[in-house]
């Protein structure tokens, strides 16, 4: 979705992607004339925070001297809550947004909902963004577009499913929280996101989607995206239960690169520079 107010600036070939998140925070810009990316920074939170307390890190890192006088042809915001449904298109009304959270997602009275289609595949992201920070947005750029983490990783992954391949399932690690995405044949055939404190949180989900979606735990192909390496104890409980694990081993080429980011650094920022 796109927020839009009267502001006319000179072209800069510079675009602004941040990832908002109450467990941390992304800034990525790009240079839109080569594709190159001209900066990545990511600021981890220690705690949990609130929403209120993500202004604050945003005006530390506008305030930064090599930040302070950039201007950007494009700024998007990345919403990254667990505060988001699924929602197949003939079942879409755009009157009844509160219907597709309210069973699963604890909605206050004065929430703003809203929602991403999702490219060509006939699916909408319904969520509650961070209102505050659009607003802090909006006073700072005007024009800007936000959207949800969610929508870009299930895009993302669908668009590099081909045709003939079997059922692929995608846990996307995050620090507090996990998403699973499967594909089927170039469709999403399933989105959930859990939160988890342990290993033994994150194999239960993982295996009881496994087995709610009648798939084989030894022939079901499982890549682990985000905030994880091989000495994870994610990936390691993993590797005991699932014959076809990997980490990052399908991670979807983004259009976007720097000589200097690392296969790691890709991984865990694969949300933020598909977001370009």
């Amino acid at each position: 979705m796109t927020l839009r107010k009267n502001n006319t600036l000179n072209k800069t070939h510079k675009e602004l992607s941040i990832q908002l998140g109450l467990s941390g925070l992304s800034f990525c810009i790009l240079d839109s004339s080569t594709k190159e990316i001209h900066s990545l920074d990511n600021i981890e939170l220690e705690n949990t925070t609130v929403p209120e307390d993500l202004i604050p890190h945003l005006e530390n890192w506008f305030n930064k001297p090599e930040n302070q006088n950039m201007a950007f042809d494009k700024v998007v915001a990345i919403h990254e809550n667990e505060l988001s449904a699924v929602v197949p298109k003939p079942l879409f009304n755009e009157s009844n947004l509160s219907d597709y959270l309210k069973y699963d997602v604890k909605i206050l009275e004065n929430d703003y909902l809203s929602y991403d289609a999702i490219g060509q595949h006939e699916i909408y992201n319904v969520y509650v963004p961070f209102t505050n920070v659009n607003n802090y947005l909006f006073e700072k750029f005007g024009d800007f577009e936000y959207k949800h983490a969610s929508s870009i990783l299930i895009e993302t992954l669908v668009n590099q499913a081909k045709k003939g391949d079997k059922p692929t399932l995608y846990a996307h690690i995050s620090k507090t929280h996990f998403e699973i995405i499967v594909t089927d044949q170039k469709q999403l055939r399933l989105y959930n996101t859990f939160t988890y404190h342990q290993k033994e949180d994150f194999i239960y989900y993982l295996l009881f989607t496994i087995e709610q979606l009648n798939l084989n735990p030894e022939k079901v192909a499982v890549h682990l995206l985000g905030q994880i390496d091989e000495q994870s104890e994610l990936y390691q409980i993993a590797y005991q239960y699932i014959l076809d694990v990997k980490i990052g081993n399908s991670l979807p080429a983004v259009q976007v690169f720097n000589k200097h980011l690392n296969t790691e650094d890709r991984l865990k920022s694969m949300i933020i520079l598909n977001s370009f």
